[in-house]
């Protein structure tokens, strides 16, 4: 029977560990976003290498790994950006310019002065090989 008494205070004491359990995980899992899209990664030419490591740089932080999107900012191996819709003129404005918040609900993308002309070139095939590896390929815009 003394068990009994004593268990409204291993139950407080077993709430409060695992309160503490959930909030140490939850912690350590905000550095790793989930993925929005599953990304094929082919074999990458030379410039589209230099490109993913430009892209791991400075834009994963947001669009993820492989440009497979976070709850930061949307999967760019999506068929919004294939080639009819988002030529390789927009991902050059969007980076140098920053982009108004149009298809998603991600907000506001902001400027990448930092990012060279040369290494949004290598991004932008970067991302391309990933588009047609993942079965996005040019289809004409329609309004």
């Amino acid at each position: 029977m003394k068990i009994f008494k004593q268990l409204p205070k291993y139950a407080v004491v077993g709430v409060i560990l695992l309160g503490l359990v959930l909030a140490v995980s939850k912690f350590f899992d905000n550095d790793k976003p989930t993925a929005l899209v599953d990304v094929r990664v082919p074999e990458l030419s030379a410039l589209a290498t230099r490109g993913e490591r430009a892209f791991n740089a400075n834009c994963a932080q947001c669009h993820g790994k492989n440009a497979a999107g976070t709850d930061k900012g949307p999967a760019l191996v999506h068929q919004i950006y294939n080639p009819g819709h988002h030529g390789d003129q927009a991902f050059v404005i969007a980076a140098k310019q920053g982009v108004r918040a149009h298809h998603w609900t991600f907000g506001n993308m902001p400027p990448l002065p930092l990012v060279s002309g040369a290494q949004i070139a290598a991004i932008v095939k970067y991302v391309r090989e990933l588009q047609a590896a993942n079965g996005i390929v040019t289809k004409p815009h329609r309004m």
